[in-house]
């Protein structure tokens, strides 16, 4: 089963842990990167990277046990998690009929859409039914999901899929070309949300048919929500094109982008009682680069406005003069110097030295800097886990090198309410 289902002996709203049976959907955790999807069969065994696991041995146990493989000898190898399938798992390990959409689109979607229980939604574009698990979880156990695939095969494969984890009496599939014929006429003013999965929702594939979204408005309720999945922004375009010469208000468009981190412990071996000492150290290394640096700019800009200073005296120096009046002296030779002298080129500015460690100010600036900066070394020190042995513990996030970029724009837009005259 894809849903929890609540067992008889659950009250107070406390669920309790759902035990694996013969027939089950499992999802066998090896790794972060390594899950399979595994329906249970007490006369086999289970073949994973870890070893032999016989699959009689997981009946009885609660999902998300740990069960170890058996070796030749009857001793314990490697073991693997029995995880509980949900729509985020099965995303992870179903198998691709179709691209498919992943968990940051599906859960904006799912909010956007306002799905709550007993809702009903149309999907076009059913695809390998990652988004319409999702949708299945969104409306149960009262609402319903209608999708539609152009491709036979596909809807076929879809359908056997849902029926067997459990989704049968929630979503009805159907093969039908949306972009051709639209959606049916039993489901005009049914749905409270529609999402579509097409190339050109905009477009009028025959003389019945104006549109998609025209399609789309005929079926949603006043209020009702519209979404419409695109890969390029030239298709948003034409999309909102549509919807605005419809009843539909309030489009927006957007795009997610995934960024996930690994969370891992790293141990490093330092020298705790130096650690004050080696931050000190690492902050004067970056004060003496940051000096040297504004030195070298200082010099730079000192050669530049002399060479601009030279370059003006030379032009003034190619000048013709007037000749002085009989009786007349020039500024020039009453200074005592020609006119190409007369701007002295400005001296650079003198780099600071560098501070040494024998200096008296330098050393008072250190001791200033180690009472102050000695509270905070202290509180990074607190945050890190100590071991006796001089070992520091420390928990890093970082980014994965396989981040997920563009994928898609997901417009919505809303359905006009129908006015009312008093």
């Amino acid at each position: 089963m894809m849903l929890h289902q609540p067992s008889p002996g659950d009250t107070a709203g406390v669920t309790k842990s759902r035990t694996i049976a013969d027939g089950d959907l499992v999802i066998v955790y090896e790794r972060i990167d390594a899950m399979k999807s595994y329906f249970v069969d007490a006369q086999k065994t289970y073949h994973g990277r870890f070893g032999l696991f016989p699959v009689q041995d997981w009946i009885g146990k609660p999902f998300g046990s740990r069960v170890y493989s058996k070796g030749t000898g009857g001793g314990q190898q490697g073991w693997i998690y029995l995880l509980a399938p949900t729509p985020e798992l099965w995303t992870m390990v179903l198998r691709h009929r179709t691209q498919i959409l992943y968990a940051a689109d599906i859960s904006i979607i799912c909010m956007y859409l306002e799905l709550r229980p007993g809702c009903t939604v149309l999907e076009s574009g059913t695809g390998s039914g990652s988004l319409t698990h999702a949708l299945a979880r969104a409306i149960a156990p009262t609402g319903h999901v209608h999708t539609f695939d152009f491709h036979q095969q596909r809807a076929s494969e879809a359908e056997a899929e849902f029926n067997r984890h459990g989704l049968g009496k929630l979503v009805a599939v159907q093969h039908r070309n949306i972009e051709e014929h639209g959606f049916p006429e039993e489901l005009h003013g049914k749905a409270d949300a529609l999402f579509l999965d097409l190339p050109g929702p905009w477009k009028a594939r025959s003389l019945a048919l104006s549109s998609v979204v025209k399609s789309a408005e005929a079926c949603l309720r006043p209020d009702g929500i519209f979404c419409a999945f695109s890969p390029c922004i030239e298709q948003v375009q034409r999309t909102c094109e549509a919807l605005a010469s419809c009843s539909f208000t309030a489009p927006r468009t957007m795009e997610c982008l995934l960024r996930s981190y690994e969370v891992s412990n790293e141990k490093m071996v330092i020298d705790l009682s130096r650690a004050e000492e080696a931050t000190l150290e690492s902050r004067k290394r970056k004060r003496q680069t940051k000096e040297t640096k504004d030195s070298r700019g200082r010099a730079v800009r000192a050669k530049t406005n002399g060479a601009m200073r030279g370059r003006d005296a030379a032009q003034q120096s190619q000048t013709p003069r007037a000749d002085p009046l009989p009786g007349s002296e020039s500024k020039d030779q009453h200074m005592g110097s020609p006119a190409a002298d007369s701007v002295a080129p400005e001296a650079p500015e003198q780099a600071p030295e560098p501070a040494s460690a024998a200096g008296a100010a330098p050393a008072a600036a250190s001791a200033a800097t180690a009472e102050a900066g000695a509270p905070e070394v202290k509180a990074v020190a607190a945050a890190e886990q100590r071991s006796g042995d001089g070992k520091v513990f420390q928990v890093l996030a970082l980014p994965t090198a396989d981040a997920r970029g563009h994928t898609g724009y997901l417009t919505f837009a809303r359905r006009l309410v129908e006015f009312i005259e008093p």
